[in-house]
């Protein structure tokens, strides 16, 4: 049974042995150095001082970095490093997480521009399905959804958490209106953790708490919960009562994301 003073432990020599790896996969030339004429180098790749340089970090605090030693790297200096090493983006997440620190500058800053094997896959779903961004606005959406969201897309209004608390069609279109919106609250708050001070999600939470009443409210009753699917039931204007069972998904290419699929439930 490991400890949580053990498993910092571990978190820190696989921080160190990761940093190792990426500074030795580089060359002076990746971050714009140049070495004079003839000039040879006994250790591939850049030196630590080299790193704590462009880092704005003491060669010392570097070093004790890759050796693992129990001190706290900071969420700017993590930064910092990521940017030096020329870290992907699943390697910046990797480093933070080893490293314990939230992202100041998370995959939710990636841009509004959809990958286009997700839009791809999103349009091959037969069943109504879209995409969410990290404001919970539609990126994307296939024909299914089109038909079955209608009131939703054709409010004019991209956030489905504006679209629940702020226009009136929306009490009658979902059903059990209340549950539905105290729960989305809930998997709002939980995906906040996530995300920087300054995010979009945080932008949308504060400007709603002044504008709806109803927000305000279930917002101060702190639920938190996954975005877990489940059955969704609508009233649709043209076609009635309509059942479905929601999944989910997270993209692994863009985590900040969210493909969300309605399977439709055949009636009883």
């Amino acid at each position: 049974m490991t400890t949580p003073q053990s498993d910092a432990a571990q978190d820190r020599h696989l921080l160190g042995d990761f940093l190792r790896a990426r500074r030795a996969a580089l060359s002076p030339a990746d971050v714009g150095q140049t070495l004079s004429p003839g000039a040879r180098r006994r250790t591939p790749g850049l030196r630590r001082e080299e790193v704590a340089l462009l880092c704005g970090l003491s060669t010392t605090w570097y070093t004790w970095i890759e050796q693992g030693r129990d001190i706290r790297i900071s969420a700017a200096a993590a930064a910092r490093l990521a940017e030096v090493l020329r870290l992907n983006l699943t390697e910046r997440g990797y480093l933070f997480e080893l490293a314990r620190r939230r992202d100041p500058l998370p995959p939710a800053s990636q841009g509004g521009v959809v990958d286009p094997a997700l839009e791809a896959l999103l349009q091959a779903i037969a069943a109504p399905a879209y995409l969410l961004d990290a404001g919970w606005c539609v990126q994307a959406r296939n024909a299914a959804a089109d038909a079955l969201l209608q009131p939703w897309f054709g409010s004019g209004e991209p956030c489905l958490l504006r679209f629940v608390f702020l226009q009136p069609v929306a009490r009658g279109f979902i059903c059990d209106w209340e549950q539905r919106a105290r729960r989305l609250l809930a998997e709002c708050r939980a995906d906040l953790a996530q995300q920087a001070s300054d995010g979009p999600l945080r932008e949308c939470v504060s400007a709603l708490q002044r504008e709806s009443p109803d927000f305000a409210r279930l917002w101060h009753q702190h639920a938190v919960l996954a975005r877990e699917g489940g059955e969704r039931a609508f009233q649709h204007p043209q076609r009635g009562l309509l059942r479905y069972r929601q999944t989910t998904l997270l993209p692994a290419t863009r985590t900040c994301s969210k493909l969300v699929a309605l399977l439709p439930i055949a009636p009883d």
